[in-house]
């Protein structure tokens, strides 16, 4: 398989792809890559499951419906992506706890789930209040040279610095 069985990728190799990846969505679908929004989308699904079609009502789903669109399946492929590669490179395991995790924190996985549950809602919710996700803001606002992409991309990178010096 040569370098798509490799362990780790060239980050500029990667950064091309993504970049390739963002203009050729764009030429074929007028839309830029994000990932919080077919988030949001499923979400809208799942609702709709529950309260019918009182879900399409709401303000944000008028703009962005509850349908299986491309940007959901943009979503999927990542997710298939990312599990074929790991299978390829032959790191793939299932594992509730980091070894990262366990030396700074102990070996609890109800510990480690709970908190993956609140920092994905609580990404989420920063995703939808900031009008878009790491992707939207930090891909497809920098290659539009947008100054609150660029600001974006830059407090991403400053915050998760921050963070993972607290945490670590």
């Amino acid at each position: 398989m040569g370098w798509f069985g490799a362990e780790r990728w060239s980050p500029y190799t990667v950064g091309i792809g993504i970049g390739v990846l963002s203009w050729l969505t764009l030429l074929l679908s007028d839309k830029f890559i994000g990932c919080s929004t077919p988030i949001a989308r499923v979400a809208g699904m799942i609702e709709r499951l529950f309260r019918g079609e009182k879900a399409a009502s709401r303000p944000y789903y008028k703009l962005f419906p509850p349908t299986v669109v491309w940007d959901l399946m943009f979503l999927i492929g990542i997710l298939f992506g990312a599990f074929i590669s790991a299978r390829a490179s032959g790191t793939f395991e299932i594992r509730w706890v980091t070894d990262l995790w366990v030396s700074r924190f102990g070996d609890a996985a109800l510990l480690r789930v709970i908190v993956g549950f609140v920092g994905g809602i609580l990404m989420g919710i920063g995703s939808r209040w900031a009008g878009g996700c790491t992707s939207g803001h930090g891909i497809s606002g920098t290659m539009q040279l947008a100054v609150s992409g660029w600001l974006a991309a830059i407090c991403f990178f400053v915050g998760g610095i921050i963070t993972a010096k607290l945490i670590y």
